[in-house]
């Protein structure tokens, strides 16, 4: 499944440094059971606005993850959270359908 959001910089706060807050998170939640990476892509001709999509094995697992929330992970959050806006765009299935170039596999 995928879980996908929007950060949208405040006025001041480059998307860099929200980044390197995003890298640090994301590096203590890969660890937990069922994730499978997550990306994060500056949207383009909006360079403060940013989506993320983060890869689990399931729902069940994010949200096993969620409810124990590492301390570690929190506290970087909190650190960003005045400087951006940030909306859930939704959690989807794996995709069903695929269409991919010959080769591409």
């Amino acid at each position: 499944m995928h879980f996908i959001f929007e950060i949208r910089m405040k006025p001041g706060f480059p998307p860099e440094r929200y980044a390197e807050g995003w890298i640090e998170a994301s590096t203590i939640i890969q660890q937990a059971p069922g994730a499978q990476g997550t990306r994060l892509h500056r949207k383009i001709g909006e360079p403060d606005v940013l989506l993320a999509i983060a890869t689990w094995e399931s729902k069940a697992l994010r949200d096993e993850m969620e409810g124990k929330p590492d301390p570690r992970v929190q506290e970087i959050i909190s650190r960003q959270t005045e400087h951006v806006e940030f909306r859930l765009i939704g959690e989807y299935e794996a995709p069903e359908w695929e269409v991919i170039p010959p080769g591409n596999t």
